[in-house]
């Protein structure tokens, strides 16, 4: 078997606090807070793991193909991304996803396992094979000052 571990990373930050787009996270919406800057809905935790399986595949997914689907098709569901950049591993399996979200909003930790269970089952994986944190970073960001979010996916595939 070989082992191989890729990354990605997203972010985008909140639209004003008056507009009608649902903040999406994991395929999940969260209320409380407005939805993200972003021709899509914007779903940090899907983008990171679209980049993550970027770098294990060299097939652009976000920088590529998710920017015909948007402009061209006006799909703006990122979980159609997901699904896009699965079918590119061609071979593989994924063994292992972790998250980390940096954020100040929404309020992440009361919704761990829903979020652990919606990229458990995107990913077709066991939700003991999802792991997940959280952190503010205290403020010290703008993502954790409140003005949007970010996402790190680390992914670790398996082939024969």
């Amino acid at each position: 078997m070989k082992y191989r571990t890729g990354i990605g990373q997203d972010s985008h930050r909140f639209l004003e606090e008056e507009t009608d787009k649902k903040c999406i996270i994991a395929g999940l919406p969260f209320g409380g807070v407005p939805g993200m800057c972003a021709d899509s809905d914007g779903d940090v935790v899907f983008h990171a793991i679209c980049n993550a399986i970027t770098s294990l595949t060299h097939v652009p997914i976000l920088g590529g193909i998710a920017i015909d689907l948007c402009r061209n098709q006006g799909v703006t569901d990122s979980r159609v991304f997901l699904d896009r950049a699965l079918e590119t591993l061609e071979g593989q399996t994924i063994e292992h996803v972790a998250l980390t979200i940096e954020g100040k909003r929404p309020k992440f930790q009361k919704r761990a396992d829903d979020i652990r269970r919606s990229v458990a089952e995107a990913l077709s994986v066991k939700i003991e094979q999802v792991g997940i944190t959280f952190t503010s970073g205290d403020g010290l960001t703008s993502f954790g000052r409140g003005e949007g979010m970010m996402c790190y996916c680390i992914l670790t595939a398996y082939s024969n």
